[in-house]
């Protein structure tokens, strides 16, 4: 796993700066601050996300004190889902963005059917398990499908949905470039993509503040809560790893997708991608 987190804040900054500075040996990538072979990551992440399943939602809400909820509304109010609409909602493995939909779904009186239809697919079978439960337990037995995929090989036919989501997953993939170019790939002409992501604040002052509390206290949370210190070690290194706001507009641009914008969201801690296959 992760490697534990010993040194300050200040000191994991100036680390994180130094990574951000370097380039990248071919077949190498990075997992948190850890450099690892391409072909570690994947498994990494999964073992990560396979230990952590069960409290994986409750984390959230400690963790951003229940704001990633008003992040994810967010999100949705932008994708304003409609009749018709064939969503894969990626990395989205505990349902919170799938059932969220759906919700907004049945507000507009539609029936789930084969014209609406979501599919979650996800790394790990521990997170989909718990989506699958979650879904049952709110009395959601039709509408979404359930798949173990990876975001750089998605087990979907070119020009197939109309809507693609990642929240919070884009981050742990190994090529974001490669997960990028198969969104447009499998979205219809016309199809919207929306990633909501941590980012870089945008004011100063704070992202002192967020860097104490990230490489401090949700580590010793992680522990108490969640059983597992390092899982929560990495999401402050992968945080400070992942492309900043034009960067990541950027790289979606660059994987063909059109009229790019973002959203930041509580000060940069998040934000939210949106962009378009034409």
């Amino acid at each position: 796993m992760v490697r534990a987190m010993n040194s300050s804040p200040d000191s994991d900054k100036h680390h994180y700066d130094n990574l951000r500075g370097g380039s990248e040996n071919a077949g190498r990538t990075h997992f948190g601050f850890r450099d690892v072979a391409e072909d570690e990551k994947a498994p990494l992440v999964q073992g990560l996300f396979q230990s952590v399943a069960g409290r994986y939602d409750l984390m959230n809400d400690l963790m951003s004190g229940g704001i990633h909820r008003l992040w994810k509304a967010s999100m949705i109010d932008w994708l304003d889902p409609r009749p018709g609409i064939r969503l894969l909602d990626t990395a989205g493995g505990t349902g919170d963005i799938a059932l969220r939909v759906m919700e907004r779904l049945e507000k507009r009186d539609v029936v789930a059917d084969n014209a609406s239809r979501i599919m979650v697919c996800d790394l790990t079978p521990g997170m989909l398990a718990v989506g699958r439960g979650r879904a049952l337990d709110q009395g959601v037995f039709k509408g979404i499908d359930w798949v173990c995929g990876d975001a750089e090989r998605l087990p979907l036919p070119d020009s197939s949905v109309t809507a693609y989501t990642i929240a919070f997953g884009l981050r742990n993939v190994t090529h974001i470039e490669r997960a990028l170019s198969e969104a447009r790939r499998v979205l219809k002409p016309g199809g919207r993509f929306l990633c909501l992501e941590f980012s870089r604040v945008v004011v100063p002052l704070f992202a002192d503040l967020y860097d104490r509390y990230s490489f401090s206290v949700l580590p010793a949370m992680g522990a108490a809560i969640a059983g597992d210190r390092e899982a929560y070690v990495y999401l402050a290194e992968s945080i400070r790893r992942f492309p900043p706001q034009d960067e990541l507009a950027g790289k979606m641009s660059a994987a063909g997708l059109q009229q790019v914008r973002y959203r930041n969201l509580s000060g940069g801690i998040a934000a939210i991608h949106s962009g378009w296959r034409i």
